[in-house]
């Protein structure tokens, strides 16, 4: 798979949707990847890219955006709080808000800076004991508690269980963002995006089959 084959199955998932090409953001996900892959991306015109490590994002991105331009990177793995403010300073979305003690760091820091990336809120959706995310039936709740922070939720992010089938949990966040009120849906991996798509993802989260497979940390 390449960077052109993912960028036609977006464009023709969305059309199969419904959908206009402009709705849905494809976050090449570069975590792990030797730079001259993703130097390849970013010359075939790429400006949207996912990290799960602030460290590695750090040591990245500043060099690449003094190569290429503005470059959009989101912030797509767990947030520790005391990371939190390099995490606000480099990314311009973190897809990763999933507790209170996380929201209450990213309100001070926004407060203190007069700014703040778009903010994802990650709904375990399959309630795995081992995986990050609020519950679905807090997820009210959590919203309402973020936003009265004065903090920019933009969306919900979920990754479905492995081995389940994914579009069930697509729908799930579906309907939670709409009665929350929330237009961006952060959903779909390389398995997966176009199943995404079809049920109304805004950013699907795409590594190996863009860039291929993760070199070893």
């Amino acid at each position: 798979m390449s960077y052109t084959d993912i960028t036609r199955r977006c464009l023709e998932a969305s059309l199969r949707a419904g959908r206009s090409p402009g709705s849905v953001h494809l976050i090449a996900v570069s975590k792990v990847q030797p730079d001259a892959r993703v130097r390849d991306v970013l010359a075939a015109g790429h400006r949207l890219f996912g990290e799960n490590y602030v460290q590695e994002a750090q040591a990245k991105w500043p060099a690449f955006r003094a190569e290429f331009g503005p470059v959009s990177v989101h912030l797509i793995g767990p947030l520790q709080t005391n990371k939190a403010k390099a995490a606000v300073e480099l990314f311009d979305a973190i897809h990763s808000l999933d507790r209170p003690a996380l929201a209450e760091k990213l309100a001070r820091l926004a407060q203190a800076r007069g700014a703040c990336p778009q903010l994802f809120v990650q709904v375990n959706t399959g309630e795995e004991p081992q995986k990050a995310g609020v519950l679905p039936a807090d997820l009210d709740a959590f919203v309402a508690t973020v936003r009265a922070m004065d903090l920019p939720v933009h969306g919900l992010m979920c990754i479905p269980p492995e081995g389940e089938a994914s579009t069930p949990h697509f729908v799930q966040l579906a309907e939670m963002a709409a009665r929350n009120g929330l237009t961006g849906l952060s959903m779909g991996m390389s398995g997966d995006f176009e199943a995404a798509i079809a049920q109304g993802a805004t950013h699907v989260r795409v590594g190996s089959a863009i860039f291929g497979a993760r070199s070893v940390q």
